[in-house]
């Protein structure tokens, strides 16, 4: 059957991408009986969890899957290719990650908030991280549950002097180590699509493998998108467009609508249609560095044991947040042990990470050509900031990796530093180091700026709505003005939570800025 054939011609709300937040605001639209409600994804569409196709390597939580799908998004760092992996499936990188659930720190928040964007503070928040918690079947991970490695490790950063919390999560407290709670039930990865998707399938529209081109945009509102199989274009009219492609895919839809800088986009040969000079800038991530580590054959014996006894033996299960010793306010570090076997290189690896939560380096998302298949060019511009704030929190951040591998528990398990190993030390070295070491967190945010109109770079308004054009919202984390401290999973879904939230009610008046 062909696509024009099996989709709908007209619907109320059409969503554009299944991933974490896409599903949540489909699927929160679809239960509220807001009309007919289509949810649209590039990759494909599994079923519901229980269907019997979903791929092992995207349900098994004990790893993340995080080439599986691939969008096949790169960018360059220190003269190396580096990889931005972005799940194509119905659950997006919910499907595929490490189910961190990071609430981050109230100044995230309220700094939104206190940005012109009313609605979006800690305290506005917090019952719609309850939902989404119970959503995705949030549970906390007890001591008992952690690994050999994972303990040692957790023991070791409580021994350097960050102490142990029962809650990593509390909004309040700016140092803390603790196993991180987790959308995962019974070894089971429950991506946004089981959460959210699964119990309204009936009165929802899904479509898998339906890649958008771009907005339809008529009379200054828009009208639908055009679905691209193979040469043939298909229309969808739709009352309301909602873009939850994420933080690289919302602006390139945008961009090839004609909604962005107006003179870039003519040189591409792309009618503008809104110029919208925000669309695809105040991109940023995370940047972090790994110090890996030799391994032991009593770490690896421990863990072969642990795996016999309980058949469960993820790489992650523990991170601890700090601050930097110019830290303002709030934590602006996270130190987070990895370690397990590769069935791909058949090894055990082992390394301690540690990521600069808080960057001031701002990049971009781009187009190269008017269509679809153009490569897009990300660049985060890591440790770019002319203060050197990013490269310091780094620098400082190794030190304190050092220390910790150094505590006696971990330092018999761990043996020798292979990376960046010994020789790298002094800040001349460890600045050489960085120029070229730096990786990224997975964790991309900014590039559609909420703000008010009164903000040359914002893109969207408090409620998600595009500056400039009826219609049209944007509902991922590419509307974060800055990320989150920590990882993105949950508070991505959140802003589903609150995007749907505005289009089921009328506007509110919010007042809370704490």
């Amino acid at each position: 059957m062909s696509l024009a054939a099996r989709l709908p011609t007209a619907v109320d709300t059409v969503v554009v991408g299944a991933g974490t937040a896409g599903a949540v605001v489909a699927g929160r639209l679809a239960a509220g009986g807001s009309g007919r409600t289509m949810l649209l994804e590039a990759g494909p569409d599994y079923g519901p969890a229980d269907s019997g196709r979903w791929p092992r390597d995207l349900l098994d939580a004990a790893k993340a899957a995080q080439w599986s799908h691939d969008w096949g998004y790169t960018g360059e760092f220190g003269g190396h290719v580096i990889h931005f992996n972005r799940a194509r499936v119905v659950g997006g990188c919910s499907a595929h990650n490490a189910g961190a659930v990071v609430f981050g720190s109230r100044f995230d928040y309220d700094g939104w908030a206190a940005a012109g964007n009313p609605g979006w503070s800690a305290r506005d928040l917090l019952p719609l991280f309850g939902s989404a918690w119970t959503q995705l079947r949030v549970r906390r991970v007890s001591l008992d549950e952690l690994t050999p490695f994972q303990r040692a490790c957790r023991n070791a950063i409580v021994a350097n002097g960050i102490p142990a919390v029962e809650d990593l999560n509390d909004l309040d407290q700016d140092a803390g180590i603790a196993p991180f709670p987790v959308n995962i039930d019974g070894g089971i990865r429950v991506n946004s699509a089981f959460g959210y998707v699964d119990p309204v399938r009936d009165r929802l529209i899904v479509a898998g493998d339906t890649p958008v081109e771009r907005v339809l945009v008529r009379g200054g509102r828009a009208a639908g998108v055009a679905v691209r199989h193979g040469r043939r274009l298909a229309e969808i009219a739709a009352s309301r467009v909602v873009l939850s492609a994420g933080a690289y895919g919302s602006p390139a839809l945008l961009l090839r609508s004609g909604i962005g800088p107006a003179g870039e986009l003519a040189a591409l040969g792309v009618k503008p249609v809104l110029d919208l000079p925000g669309v695809g800038r105040n991109l940023h991530d995370q940047p972090c560095l790994e110090v890996w580590y030799e391994g032991s054959d009593d770490l690896i014996e421990a863990m072969e044991r642990h795996q016999a006894e309980t058949g469960w033996r993820p790489d992650e299960q523990v991170i601890a947040k700090f601050p930097s010793a110019s830290c303002r306010q709030g934590f602006d570090l996270h130190l987070y042990p990895v370690g397990g076997y590769s069935k791909d290189a058949s090894t055990w690896f082992w390394f301690l990470g540690v990521a600069c939560l808080t960057p001031l380096s701002r990049g971009s998302v781009r187009l190269t050509g008017p269509g679809p298949g153009d490569q897009l060019v990300i660049d985060h511009r890591y440790l770019s900031d002319s203060g050197g704030y990013d490269r310091a929190r780094l620098a400082e951040g190794l030190e304190r990796v050092r220390e910790v591998a150094q505590e006696p528990e971990l330092r018999r398990l761990l043996g020798r530093e292979t990376r960046p190993g010994p020789g790298v030390s002094g800040t001349q070295a460890i600045e050489r180091f960085l120029d070229h070491a730096a990786v990224h967190y997975y964790h991309p945010a900014g590039s559609c700026k909420m703000g008010p109109a009164s903000d040359p770079d914002a893109v969207v308004d408090s409620e998600g709505r595009v500056h400039g054009i009826e219609g049209l919202y944007i509902a991922d984390a590419s509307l974060m003005p800055t990320v989150t401290s920590g990882n993105t999973n949950m508070p991505t879904a959140v802003i589903g939570e609150r995007i749907a939230q505005s289009l089921l009610e009328p506007p509110a008046s919010y007042g809370h800025t704490s």
